[in-house]
């Protein structure tokens, strides 16, 4: 009972805090999810987060129901969806009634734009720790490369995410399936001579 307790905590707070869409609740989701229980590492949240941006939908909802399934299975699932998406239904519902007679206000335009840096921090820091991590698995100089040829097609070519996910994903796939014929081959000659 208290997982699910700390499941339903770790997910509202993600969908309370996470202003500014999916991409912004990423980080938060880490936090709790990483930092705080420690239900992952970040070698698993790294390919749940790549897995989730490939699929259709919004990220923190189907990040919410694997890692929720993940812990405790199908009622994890439901309850960490349901923790994530209920604030921001009664939020929006509130915001919208009031949003027309506050929006020209100063207050409210400078809330919104102070909150903005603090985003862009968050997803910067994520952004950081996963060059890190594949500078330090794949080597900085191909990691490099790398980053360059993703921006090249995501920002010049116009590429969709989703579509370079997906290929790269399927492109490790094929890698990692000839890494033990390989190893099988040169078991056989060296057994061979």
């Amino acid at each position: 009972m208290r997982t699910h307790w700390n499941i339903f905590i770790a997910f509202f707070r993600v969908g309370m805090l996470g202003f500014g869409g999916g991409p912004s609740s990423i980080p938060l989701i880490y936090k709790e999810v990483v930092e705080k229980y420690k239900w992952m590492n970040d070698e698993d949240f790294g390919d749940v987060l790549a897995l989730a941006n490939t699929l259709p939908g919004p990220i923190a909802t189907k990040l919410a129901g694997y890692i929720g399934y993940q812990v405790t299975g199908f009622w994890g699932m439901l309850n960490a969806v349901l923790a994530g998406i209920v604030p921001t239904i009664f939020l929006m519902v509130g915001l919208l009634v009031s949003l027309s007679s506050f929006r020209e206000y100063d207050w409210v335009q400078g809330m919104t734009s102070a909150v903005i840096p603090v985003v862009a921090v968050m997803l910067a820091t994520l952004t950081w720790q996963f060059i890190e991590k594949a500078g330090s698995g794949m080597g900085w100089l191909q990691t490099g490369i790398m980053l360059i040829i993703v921006f090249v097609l995501l920002e010049m070519l116009h590429i969709h995410p989703g579509i370079l996910i997906a290929t790269l994903l399927a492109i490790a796939l094929l890698k990692k399936n000839k890494i033990p014929e390989q190893e099988e081959e040169r078991t056989a000659r060296e057994g061979g001579s």
